[in-house]
């Protein structure tokens, strides 16, 4: 029996999980947890990817007492690099999306070549965080960066290069730099020349299910591991969330939920025009060349940093004392736009909620309570306002939804999700980006045959909960309202 040892590295947290395929079904083990802290140095936010690479060591020893295993996957957030020199050296710790150095830079960028062409190459969700913005940055900033860089690698590939030497990039991750061409499932050089930067940067592309290589034996050497196989798997933990998703139909809406809410559909092809330019959806890269058509929206980050500002303040509060607090407050009283820039970066979240319905003249709310529900009923607005978006754009009407990954815990956004998209709900697998993560390494060593049968085994090793609407005229009586204050009409 082959074991699959999984990484899936979160905004917040990381953990290593061991799989086994048996019966047509894959159980996993969490074997290590641990915390993924952000550091700020002299006002820069930085990833302590040193750290990171010193938790998958650990992992790597635990898994080898455990038994050992076959190959390793690795997936981790989008749009962060590290930059290689000429020795393979890593030119200093890679930086946080959510740093404010790219503030401004879109805007400087549009005025070399607009938005409308960039969209149009890309089919790329403009936000400020995308790695094209980040490396704009350094070229206008730190030229010196970008002169002594031999190579960028996303930070899955960067793990995977720190484990076998190997210099790649899988297509799921790159799809989400703002620089890599949808069509033809490569970088788009002709963009990265026009922007002025180094085309040597970019790595070869390789497809999700491809290797990467082997450990090294400087690694097999130290942690005391067999000579196994790194696998490309959807590299872009929503890519393997999507990959997972237990539908036997081949058109369906996902919500892959968690810090981020990631609402779309799957296509052949990608769909870029001045409508869903406007929209702000997204084209990524998903398994078997599919392509992810979605929307990022913020979710569950602003309950989650409204909690860490009232554990600043000495309120120690769990979720789930927020969530009967947010049920128990009355609804619709106020909204806001999760994806307001306001709600962006760290720092005091029921505040700046507070602000934001003072000046949209609505109802300030006071109580942790009222707070929250504000929050929950508006990622739920939001996401009705995405599914519409999705019907219309794709001239079909979708009666369900799948709901993946941790954000799933919260049965309250399930609820309010079916209730204000006025659809069933499907929420799982709670631990979708593993699932995903680990059945394209077994697609990989050959143990699953296809895409099809990934999703059969996920399907038959998930716990599906259903949610169905209970109050949807509510909830569209208020939708005006929704509309009107978030300017989104």
């Amino acid at each position: 029996m082959k074991k699959v040892l999984s990484f899936d590295f979160g905004a917040s947290s990381g953990r290593a999980m061991l799989a086994t395929l048996e019966n047509g079904k894959i159980s996993i083990e969490e074997i290590h947890r641990f915390s993924n802290d952000t550091v700020i140095v002299n006002g820069t936010m930085y990833w302590d990817i040193l750290r990171l690479f010193f938790e998958i060591k650990t992992s790597i020893t635990k898994a080898v007492n455990n038994g050992g295993f076959d190959a390793i996957g690795i997936d981790t957030w989008g749009v962060d690099f590290g930059l290689i020199d000429k020795r393979g050296k890593l030119l200093g710790n890679p930086v946080h999306y959510r740093d404010t150095r790219t503030e401004g830079i879109p805007e400087r960028v549009f005025e070399e070549i607009s938005k409308d062409e960039i969209y149009g190459r890309t089919g790329t969700q403009f936000m400020r965080i995308n790695t094209l913005y980040q490396l704009m940055y350094l070229k206008y900033n730190e030229p010196e960066m970008l002169e002594n860089a031999e190579k960028l690698l996303l930070i899955p590939d960067l793990f995977a290069y720190m484990l076998t030497g190997e210099i790649k990039s899988e297509a799921s991750i790159a799809s989400t730099t703002n620089l890599y061409d949808p069509h033809k499932r490569d970088w788009d050089f002709e963009l990265i020349e026009r922007l002025g930067l180094p085309k040597k940067l970019f790595p070869e592309v390789i497809k999700g299910g491809n290797v990467y290589g082997m450990l090294s034996d400087e690694i097999c050497e130290e942690l005391g591991c067999q000579k196994v196989p790194v696998i490309a798997v959807c590299e872009h933990d929503t890519a393997s969330a999507v990959a997972a998703t237990p539908s036997d139909a081949d058109d369906f809406v996902y919500i892959s939920c968690g810090t981020w809410s990631l609402f779309g559909i799957e296509n052949e092809q990608p769909i870029i025009n001045d409508e869903v330019c406007k929209l702000n959806f997204t084209n990524e890269g998903g398994f078997n060349d599919t392509v992810r058509f979605l929307k990022n929206i913020m979710g569950l980050w602003l309950i989650q940093e409204s909690r860490r500002q009232w554990k600043r303040e000495g309120e120690e509060v769990g979720f789930d004392v927020l969530e009967k607090e947010a049920l128990a407050a009355e609804p619709f009283k106020c909204f806001v736009d999760v994806d307001d820039p306001t709600f962006e970066t760290a720092g005091n979240l029921p505040g700046r909620v507070k602000k934001y319905c003072e000046k949209t003249g609505q109802y300030v709310p006071q109580t942790r309570g009222e707070i929250m529900r504000c929050i929950y009923q508006s990622i739920a607005m939001k996401y009705k306002y995405t599914v519409n978006a999705l019907n219309k754009i794709s001239g079909r009407s979708y009666t369900k939804i799948n709901m993946l990954g941790g954000g799933i815990k919260d049965k309250l956004l399930c609820s309010m999700t079916a209730d204000a998209c006025n659809v069933e709900v499907l929420a799982g697998p709670t631990e979708a980006t593993v699932m995903g993560n680990i059945a394209v390494v077994y697609y990989a060593l050959g143990e699953l045959a296809d895409f099809a049968d990934i999703r059969k085994t996920v399907s038959a090793s998930t716990d599906i909960k259903h949610y169905t609407p209970a109050n949807p005229a509510d909830w569209e009586n208020a939708y005006a309202k929704y509309l009107e204050v978030t300017g989104q009409n």
